[in-house]
Parts: structure tokens; C-alpha cells; sequence
């Protein structure tokens, strides 16, 4: 019967000990992130444009990046962080692309000096990319050293394990 005990101990003990709760993954599979592309986008002279709405609403902690199409390199996309501001020739403000948002949409705007001269090329027909990410993660908030760079784009939906070849549109 002690043998039958021992046995029951050891087993139980290796089954127990090998248990591992490593939260240092680099990668957080728990953690759901979005990603939509709102196109033909068309700023107002005023620097407006109407609400874009999400399909759903988002969660409260929820965290909403933006980025503006901004060229093609090499067959890849450039996506340009919001805010992004453009300035006159003698280095004054001339405009920046901005944007806010609620659970349920999203403005984006203009703000600056003389919006009714920014060139149609800035103005009309512009791709913005939206990306949600979960405000606590469970890992970004304990190692600030393992945030990515919310300033590129691509470096956010490696952190986040986001598919983007088959991505949504908003409008």
C-alpha cells in the first residue's frame, strides 16, 4: 500500500511541477486586435468629414491607432502615424491630420491655418488604416521595454499577431 502511496505522490508531484505559467511570451495569443481600412476619404474646406462608425462597439480600455496611406515603396505600403502635420515653405504649421473616437466611431479631421488651401492631393481620396488594440494586454503594462513602436505600423501588427491581407473596410 506504501509503494501504491509513493507512486501516487511521485506522479501526482511530476504532473504538478510541470505546470508553467511563463507570462514572457513575446507573443500574446489571448489579446484580440482589429484592423479596417476606411478609403475615399474626402476633407471638407472646413477640415471635416463625416463619423466613420465602427461595425460594433468597441471596449472601454480598447485603444484606436490611425494611419494615413502615404505612398508605395517597393510594392509595400507606407502608413503614416496620426497626427501627421504638413507645414508652409518658412517652417509654420500649415495643417495636421487628426482624429478622435468613442466606443462606437471615429472623427477624423483637420486642424490648422487656411485648410481650404491644402492640395486635393491631401484633401480628397485618402486611405486611412484603423487598428484596435486592447488598452491592457496583460504584458505591455508590466514591461514597457516589450511596447512596440506605435509609430509603425508594421512593427504593431507583428506585436499583435494581426493578419492584414485580407483586411475590412469601414465605408
Amino acid at each position: 500500500m506504501k509503494k501504491i502511496l509513493s507512486l501516487f505522490a511521485i506522479v501526482g508531484l511530476m504532473a504538478f511541477s510541470s505546470c508553467s505559467n511563463n507570462d514572457d511570451d513575446d507573443v500574446d495569443y489571448d489579446t484580440i486586435s482589429y484592423v479596417f481600412d476606411v478609403s475615399n476619404v474626402t476633407f471638407d474646406l472646413d477640415g471635416n468629414t463625416a463619423p466613420i462608425d465602427f461595425d460594433s462597439t468597441i471596449y472601454s480600455g480598447d485603444v484606436v491607432l490611425m494611419y494615413r496611406l502615404n505612398g508605395v515603396v517597393n510594392g509595400r505600403k507606407v502608413w503614416s502615424p496620426i497626427p501627421q502635420s504638413y507645414y508652409y515653405d518658412n517652417g509654420s504649421l500649415h495643417f495636421t491630420y487628426k482624429f478622435n473616437f468613442t466606443q462606437d466611431d471615429i472623427d477624423l479631421y483637420l486642424e490648422g491655418f487656411e485648410l481650404n488651401t491644402v492640395p486635393n492631393s491631401l484633401a480628397v481620396n485618402q486611405t486611412f488604416r484603423v487598428v484596435i488594440v486592447p488598452g491592457d494586454d496583460g504584458s505591455n503594462t508590466q514591461k514597457s521595454a516589450n511596447q512596440p513602436d506605435y509609430s509603425d505600423y508594421y512593427e504593431v501588427i507583428k506585436k499583435y499577431n494581426i493578419n492584414d491581407s485580407n483586411v475590412k473596410k469601414l465605408n
